[in-house]
Parts: structure tokens; C-alpha cells; sequence
């Protein structure tokens, strides 16, 4: 197992974000937007253009979570143990993921937009993809929709620190879906390694996956890291994100971590190596334990 990489409040992780001084001259003047789907298209070198579909969730101001209970359809196999109570019980805190992360209360409207200087982010990734896979991992970027449509219980967290965000999905999936899903991300790298984005302005952007390593957790996993860069306002900017999913059984965490400072890796870890044992302990039963604040 390769051990997820941590610190404390008083011994702070080293980072890998890039200088905003270098890359990001342009100020962030503001988050979010209203709740929507956020569209994002973008343009390849081959293939037919496609996008993620849309879930559909309830808003938990109390627990800050998002949870949507099973569904089922005539064709269905046995929806998974997983419950909605136990998605909750399994999403992690701001204590397992260490550093001055915020939780906040509705992360869907993450997938509307992001000002940043005075233009959108969904003109910045904007535009209309050649490539099916390389636009559904556009679409599916600050969604729910990483690995598909979840099939039973699902709960969505997210949490902020400055300019960065991160979204945490615990949900259950019919087993092929999931096991395509899977293979889906493990093929980016080499499918969707660099292609052109364009965005609604017109503007060319060059996005590049590359493949992360991940804790040596559950039964099946897949790291990304995903880097668009372009300009804004005439400014160069670069947003990167780590993108992380990991299989136990017929149930999923995912992960997407990032923003215009870059993507801490550690914090990336942290999410998995913290979060695999809850969603294990609640399939196993049992209610895992909160996470002491400032212990790992």
C-alpha cells in the first residue's frame, strides 16, 4: 500500500501549485453561480461529439451533503447494500483531508460557472468536442456524473480553500456500467493525452491528461491529473485538476480536486486513503469514526 501523503495544521504539506504570479495575473472575483448543468464541449482531432448525462440530486443544507436514494427500473439488477444514510455516514470531513479546507453547502453550482477575471469559465471550457471520450470527461468535470449515472444511493460533499475546490461523490452503480466507467478513465491518458478546447469566445485552449498515482486502495482505482490552459482577458491561466476514482465492489468514490493554483496531490491522496475505510466500514456495517481535527 503506498501510504497517503499528510500534515498537520502545524507541519503544512508542500504543495505543487504553480506561482500566481507566473500564471494567473487576473483576480478571481467570484466562485459560483446559480444551480444548473454546466455544459463544457470542447473540440479533438477525431470521433463523434457526445456529453455526460445530468444527475439529478437534493439539496441537505443541515449536513452539507447531497444524497439521492436508490432507483430502480425494469431492467435493473438488485440495487447495491449501499443506503443513502450509509453514502453519508462514508463521505469524509474537513479533519481527513488536513490543511484549511472549507465544507461548503451546495457544490452543484460549481458545475455552472466560475468567474475568473471578467470572463465565464463556461466560455473559458466551452465549445464542441470531435471526440466522444474527450468530451465526456470535459462534461463530466465538478459533476456527478464521473463514472455514469448512479444507480442506487449517492451523497455529494464538497470543500474550498481559496481558489482551489474539491468534490467528493460516494455512490452505487450498476456492475458493467461501473466497470466501463473504469476503463474509461484508465484509457484517457493515451486517448485524450493533448487536444485542442474551444471555447465559446473562440479562443483555443490546450488541455493535456496524464495518469496519477493514487493509495493502493479498494479494488480497482484511477488517478488523473487534467490541465487546461488558455488565456483570460488577454492573461495566461491555467487551471489543473486531479480527477480520482476508486471501485469497491459496486460502489465508488470520486474525486475532483483543483483549481487556478493548481491541484495538491497530497490532498488528492488524503481523499482516497481517508475515504476508501469509511465507505468500507459502512458496507462492512459499521459507522466509521469521525476523523480527530488536526490528526490524519
Amino acid at each position: 500500500m503506498v501510504p497517503s501523503s499528510g500534515g498537520t495544521r502545524d507541519h503544512p504539506r508542500p504543495t505543487v501549485r504553480p506561482s500566481r504570479a507566473a500564471s494567473l495575473p487576473v483576480r478571481v472575483l467570484a466562485t459560483a453561480l446559480t444551480t444548473g448543468a454546466l455544459l463544457l464541449t470542447a473540440a479533438c482531432s477525431d470521433g463523434d461529439g457526445g456529453s455526460a448525462a445530468e444527475s439529478e440530486t437534493a439539496s441537505t443544507p443541515a449536513t452539507q451533503t447531497t444524497t439521492t436514494s436508490p432507483t430502480t427500473t425494469p431492467s435493473a439488477s438488485p440495487t447495491p447494500d449501499l443506503t443513502a444514510a450509509g453514502a453519508r455516514n462514508a463521505l469524509i470531513t474537513e479533519a481527513d483531508i488536513e490543511d484549511y479546507w472549507d465544507q461548503v453547502e451546495n457544490p452543484q453550482k460549481w458545475r455552472d460557472s466560475l468567474l475568473i477575471g471578467e470572463v465565464d469559465a463556461a466560455a473559458f471550457l466551452s465549445g464542441k468536442s470531435e471526440a466522444a471520450d474527450c468530451q465526456r470527461l470535459i462534461d463530466s468535470l465538478y459533476d456527478e456524473t464521473l463514472l455514469g449515472r448512479p444507480s442506487g444511493a449517492s451523497a455529494l460533499t464538497g470543500f474550498e480553500e481559496g481558489d482551489s475546490r474539491l468534490l467528493y461523490q460516494v455512490a452505487a452503480y450498476q456492475k458493467d456500467d461501473l466497470d466501463d466507467a473504469m476503463k474509461w478513465l484508465k484509457s484517457l491518458p493515451e486517448t485524450c493525452d493533448q487536444f485542442t478546447l474551444t471555447g465559446g469566445d473562440g479562443g483555443k485552449r490546450t488541455v493535456q491528461v496524464v495518469e496519477a498515482s493514487l493509495p493502493e486502495e479498494g479494488d480497482a482505482r484511477q488517478g488523473l491529473t487534467v490541465t487546461v490552459k488558455g488565456t483570460s482577458s488577454g492573461d495566461p491561466v491555467t487551471l489543473t485538476l486531479d480527477v480520482a476514482a476508486v471501485r469497491i465492489g459496486t460502489d465508488a468514490i470520486t474525486v475532483t480536486h483543483g483549481g487556478l493554483d493548481g491541484a495538491n496531490h497530497d490532498t488528492t491522496e488524503a481523499a482516497v486513503g481517508q475515504g476508501t475505510p469509511r465507505l468500507e466500514e459502512v458496507l462492512a456495517g459499521r459507522t466509521p469514526q469521525a476523523t480527530p481535527t488536526g490528526v490524519e
